[in-house]
């Protein structure tokens, strides 16, 4: 069951999604057009897209697994909404993605199976809010009044009956998002879910995103806020410059950078780099104490205390997800700050 954090902005969680963008094609079977499918997995083999000669995306392989958030992350520029959009056929270009080993024409209903909010103004700004949700649920089997629970959820109400070509950044991401949670889909994509929103609303949203991971569904987002990923997300897929940098848990990701060491403040700084240094351990002076990688705080204080060498703080120091991705992306950055001088 969602949290009581999770229900709403402003009402129960009833349900979720057809998106905007998706894709209608496609002839299966199914008692009812549709089926449900148990633990979702979506793999994308060598997913690959040129713009003229510039190559976007480049052989991109990776695979997300029901029950679990994953993050996508890289720099401007580095192909992650062509990306999404190969993976829903809203592109054309080389490779191949299944769900549940199909592919998505393969499903007589593909909202049933994968919707997405890749834009924050995907809609028709002269139609009103609750005839623009209506239109997408006719699209993909919803009932009217699953569109009024999800103005509900979003919490639209106010706005429902307004045109949304005034709205702001928030409310249009408020849209988008209630036409990917009208029907339930298996697989939820979101491209920067987060923008324009306030800080409430953030909160909601990543609550609402991991209590539908929960329920054993794929979620797929893509954010440019670190600091809400390192909170939302349990695995990454790292990219940059359309190849693949991660495809791992985010324990795993951010265990690989430098950042990561143990901090030792002591009155005996010297003393203590060269007993460390004695048992093959590298460390250096830092933040006014001694900072030593790839060593544990039980083998610092070991060789202290065999030492006769008094510390007054012994700290495992962790990098943060944005200290890590810099580090771990920097050759692949498309643009770069220069320092003034």
């Amino acid at each position: 069951m969602p949290s009581a954090r999770a229900r709403s902005i402003r009402g129960p969680v009833r349900g979720l999604s057809a998106g905007c963008p998706q894709s209608r094609r496609g002839n299966s079977s199914g008692a009812h057009g549709w089926h449900t499918v148990k633990d979702m997995r979506v793999v994308c083999d060598r997913l690959t897209k040129d713009f003229g000669n510039f190559r976007a995306v480049s052989s991109l392989s990776f695979a997300l697994n029901a029950g679990e958030v994953t993050g996508f992350l890289g720099p401007n520029g580095s192909g992650k909404s062509t990306t999404m959009r190969l993976m829903l056929g809203l592109d054309t270009g080389g490779g191949s993605t299944t769900f549940d080993g199909k592919s998505l024409n393969a499903y007589s209903n593909p909202a049933k199976i994968v919707s997405a909010h890749l834009d924050a103004k995907c809609f028709h700004p002269n139609r009103t809010a609750r005839n623009h949700l209506r239109m997408v649920a006719a699209a993909s089997g919803v009932t009217h009044k699953r569109v009024d629970e999800v103005i509900e959820l979003v919490g639209l109400e106010s706005v429902a009956r307004k045109r949304p070509k005034g709205f702001s950044l928030g409310m249009g991401q408020r849209l988008g998002l209630a036409s990917a949670l009208l029907s339930q889909p298996q697989v939820l994509m979101l491209d920067e879910p987060a923008n324009g929103l306030d800080p409430q609303s953030i909160a909601w949203l990543r609550d609402f995103v991991k209590d539908y991971a929960a329920d054993g569904k794929v979620v797929f987002v893509s954010s440019h806020l670190l600091s809400e990923m390192e909170l939302l997300a349990t695995h990454l897929v790292v990219i940059g410059r359309g190849t693949l940098i991660a495809d791992e848990s985010m324990e795993q990701f951010v265990s690989r950078s430098t950042r990561n060491d143990v901090f030792a403040r002591t009155p005996a700084a010297e003393r203590l780099m060269q007993a460390l240094a004695a048992e093959g351990v590298t460390a250096q002076a830092a933040d006014g104490g001694v900072a030593v990688a790839a060593a544990s705080t039980e083998q610092v204080g070991a060789i202290a205390f065999t030492n006769g060498i008094e510390l007054h703080e012994l700290t495992a120091r962790k990098a943060s997800l944005e200290e890590a991705f810099l580090e771990l992306t920097s050759d692949t950055q498309e643009y770069t700050m220069e320092r003034g001088h």
